[in-house]
């Protein structure tokens, strides 16, 4: 198994993350994002985006760290990571959809016009990451994961860009529901961190 990924990528990190809790070995593919390696043709053949991550597993290409999550999580985790029950489904769903919109709007964006010349409103998406921030402090003031009462790629796929909304001077001390919760993913077996992001008190 190959995942193409680039260090400093949250969205990389989301399935090296699942990976290591899973115990599962991989093969990590070094893509250089600022020499536009994600654009060369050999690579838009497996991503015709021409982003990172992509797995590839015994012939099988996956693109997008999200589906790479539920790809991942039912291979080798089952219904402990990604349920099939519908309801349970449905509610890892919606914090994935949770990951890929107010947070990729906010949180990311934000870090990404500031650190990385990304073009765009820094403050506007400054104030949606809040907003998102806000929605995530409303659930984990009283359950300790995002959409069940145990960990799922749900907390996987949002974590990241939340953890590094310091880099884009958004603080978490208005969110301790927020802070605790980065705080027990960060103590789970087989936790690596992403070196942009300070281990929680």
């Amino acid at each position: 198994m190959k995942l193409y990924v680039n260090e400093r990528s949250g969205n990389s990190y989301k399935p090296r993350l699942l990976l290591s809790m899973l115990g599962v070995p991989c093969e990590l593919v070094a893509v250089d994002l600022a020499r536009r390696e994600q654009k060369r043709p050999d690579y838009l053949k497996l991503n015709p985006r021409g982003q990172v991550p992509v797995l590839e597993d015994d012939g099988t290409v996956i693109w997008d760290s999200t589906a790479i999550l539920a790809y991942l999580a039912r291979r080798h985790g089952g219904d402990a990571w990604f349920p099939l029950e519908p309801e349970a489904m449905a509610k890892v769903m919606q914090w994935l959809a949770f990951a890929q919109n107010e947070i990729h709007y906010g949180l990311q964006f934000a870090r990404a016009i500031k650190h990385f010349g990304r073009p765009g409103n820094l403050e506007e998406c400054r104030a949606y990451g809040r907003t998102a921030l806000a929605v995530l402090q409303g659930r984990l003031a009283n359950h300790p994961w995002l959409a069940l009462e145990r960990m799922t790629i749900a907390d996987i796929a949002c974590f990241p860009y939340v953890a590094l909304a310091p880099d884009a001077d958004i603080a978490l001390d208005d969110y301790p529901g927020v802070l605790a919760w980065i705080g027990r993913l960060q103590a789970q077996p087989g936790f690596i961190p992403l070196p942009a992001i300070k281990k929680a008190a």
